[in-house]
């Protein structure tokens, strides 16, 4: 493996999919000669929202991380880590799927729900996967400076990104949802 993606972020090429990964925005958490590990930032679940909510007592946004094992719960924490258990993304972030943990925390007042983001399921690449994707310009890989992961970044951070790459993205971010519609 000759690079790795960690702390990068994948933007989505438009397509008529429409599947999970249709206008995504996806945070590269890890990536090794293994595979890769991320999760995507833009994309709310409100049936999960609501579920979890009723489970923790207080209202949580979660946001789909992928479309694997979307029964599993990570968090995306800014901060100091509050556990040992806990994966570094840069000096300001980390991820854990310590959920008792982040809910003690966060109902004792010692962790801001505002530094939390919740996430359902991740995206998973097999080895050399990812890499194989980028080539065939599935994902456009960008450095994005100053983004709260932890922020509420809705389906808009997508258009964001792509006007921001300027060029032949800024015909992407304003093609319809649809691009056979095009």
């Amino acid at each position: 493996m000759n690079y790795s993606y960690k702390g990068k972020v994948l933007i989505s090429t438009p397509d008529a999919s429409g599947d999970i990964f249709s206008r995504s925005v996806v945070l590269i958490v890890d990536h090794n000669e293994n595979g890769a590990f991320g999760l995507i930032l833009n994309k709310k679940n409100e049936q999960v929202s609501q579920t979890i909510g009723e489970l923790f007592g207080f209202p949580v946004d979660v946001f789909e991380g992928g479309p694997v094992e979307n029964d599993k719960i990570f968090f995306i924490v800014k901060g100091t880590a509050v556990n040992e258990y806990y994966l570094k993304i840069n000096e300001e972030f980390y991820l854990t799927e310590d959920t008792e943990t982040i809910i003690e925390e966060m109902i004792n007042g010692r962790l801001s729900t505002e530094n939390v983001k919740v996430f359902s399921g991740y995206s998973g690449w097999a080895a050399q996967q990812l890499e194989g994707e980028i080539q065939r310009k599935f994902w456009t890989v960008a450095d994005v400076y100053h983004l709260d992961y932890t922020g509420f970044n809705d389906h808009n951070l997508w258009k964001k990104i792509m006007q921001n790459l300027g060029g032949e993205f800024l015909l992407w971010a304003n093609a319809p949802e649809d691009v056979s519609m095009n």
